[in-house]
């Protein structure tokens, strides 16, 4: 009897070692789930992005609106019949 109990107290211990420390652990398990909660953040974050790059895509595509108000944007480009002024502050000295 007592063999079979020190075979069953050691079977035990063997897999409590293995659920707490081998491969597929709790702990590890625990990781996993951290890591694949990052990656849906990540993943929404990367979506929305491509849905609004997809948005100036198709308006650039669609007419010339989107075009011109890039070009004022990013370049500094102004229309024909237009005026350009700048004011330039001084500095408080």
């Amino acid at each position: 009897m007592r063999m079979l109990a020190a075979a069953l107290l050691l079977a035990l211990l063997v897999l409590q070692g293995r659920l707490w420390f081998g491969d597929g652990s709790i702990p590890s398990g625990w990781r996993l789930s951290r890591e694949v909660a990052e990656q849906q953040a990540e993943n929404a974050a990367l979506e929305e992005r491509n849905r609004a790059l997809a948005a100036d895509v198709a308006d650039l595509k669609s007419g010339l609106e989107a075009v011109e108000e890039r070009a004022r944007r990013e370049l500094g480009m102004i229309g024909e019949a237009e005026r350009f002024y700048q004011v330039v502050e001084q500095d408080a000295r």
